[in-house]
């Protein structure tokens, strides 16, 4: 048990190179992108740290063993050679999730059922015991068969690390916190800037770039059910916490700004920012697009607005769109970052994107659109040699 654990971060579909980035950010080095999946190496105190510290990441796995799986008999002997009595308790609880894709053993709930079998078989081996009550620690199980090989990993995470713990009520087609933090990595903010959201529905956006500017943690406020895991301390946890608490720097001063024409959504984001601890550093207000008049310069707008997927709502989607466009007009220092799967978005706003990224928002595939003011000139440097 010594040696290196094979973990892996999984992610949307486009998000692969930036959670590669947070990891490198954090030290590790031995990166290996595929997709959805960015492998790399630890032990038990870097599940907690990347658990407490991804913040566009949805999972940290452990990848427990990896073989050609063209049979039934194949799936089970692999998945029983795995030293599951070392992870596991005798009372763990330990369910079985399944995937297929482009292989011979397609029926999921089957593969499913021979795991769980070989799981319980090689652990009445060394427990010496022939029923197992799971009544203690969570150890969810994967098996993921792509091409004929499957690939057996322990969630360490448990609920999808988009669920900060901030927010307890949720307002409608909200932004994934994951998804809203990578849009801020991809932006240029940074704490020295303002950065409005001018269609900011609950707020997402606005509190997941607090977070960043205060280097937050975002696992901070949550648990995980590898907390209760044999094999990783409750020192290693304590560790972890102790550094992301040590980290944070609430000194900075923030320059927030949010607004939406639904009053009920702003109520919703004020609570989740309070919640979150930064009740007063994000300014929130009741209002339509075309009124909102940003402050300073060099700033930034960041927005999510409505995709309008009806019919009936694709004038008034139009509509946004071009009223972003007068905005930006007025800003000249100013850059627009924008997601939408709108096919005709630089035609509304009046001009061609700077550059363009493919996402994926839920299920629904976008574009995030890019238009780059210029930068802030720098700081006169003190050119004393004293």
């Amino acid at each position: 048990m010594e040696r290196p654990w094979s973990l892996i971060a999984t992610c949307p579909m486009g998000l692969e190179a930036i959670v590669a980035r947070e990891l490198k950010d954090l030290g590790y080095d031995d990166v290996k992108v595929e997709n959805g999946k960015i492998h790399f190496t630890g032990g038990p105190l870097d599940v907690c740290r990347t658990n407490l510290w991804l913040r566009t990441a949805d999972r940290v796995l452990i990848n427990m063993g990896q073989f050609p799986a063209r049979t039934f008999e194949e799936l089970f002997q692999g998945t029983k050679s795995i030293p599951w009595h070392e992870w596991i308790p005798a009372d763990g609880e330990f369910p079985v999730e399944g995937r297929s894709q482009k292989s011979q053993l397609s029926s999921v709930p089957a593969c499913q059922g021979i795991v769980k079998k070989a799981v319980v078989e090689q652990m009445k081996e060394n427990y010496h015991i022939d029923w197992f009550k799971e009544t203690g620690a969570y150890f969810r199980i994967e098996v993921s068969l792509l091409n004929d090989i499957a690939t057996i990993t322990l969630d360490t995470t448990g609920a999808s690390l988009h669920k900060r713990g901030y927010r307890k009520l949720a307002g409608k087609a909200p932004l994934k916190e994951t998804m809203a933090a990578a849009l801020i990595l991809l932006s240029r903010w940074n704490p020295s800037r303002p950065l409005v959201d001018p269609c900011c529905g609950t707020g997402t956006l606005l509190i997941e770039a607090a977070m960043i500017g205060w280097n937050v943690a975002p696992g901070l406020r949550r648990s995980f059910p590898s907390e209760h895991w044999p094999l990783i301390s409750k020192d290693d946890w304590e560790d972890a916490r102790d550094e992301a608490f040590d980290a944070v720097n609430d000194d900075i001063e923030l320059q927030l700004y949010g607004s939406d024409i639904d009053p009920e959504a702003i109520e919703l984001a004020r609570a989740a920012a309070k919640s979150a601890g930064f009740g007063k550093e994000i300014e929130f207000k009741v209002g339509p697009l075309n009124r909102v008049k940003p402050d300073g310069e060099y700033g930034i707008v960041l927005t999510n607005p409505p995709y309008g997927e009806r019919l009936s709502e694709q004038a008034e989607v139009e509509k946004l769109i071009r009223q972003l466009g007068f905005m930006m007009k007025s800003l000249p220092t100013w850059s627009m970052f924008t997601i939408s799967p709108s096919k005709q978005f630089e035609h509304y706003i009046g001009r061609p994107a700077d550059k363009r990224r493919k996402l994926f928002n839920g299920n629904i595939e976008c574009q995030f659109y890019q238009y780059f003011g210029p930068l802030p000139p720098r700081p006169n440097k003190d050119t004393s040699t004293s």
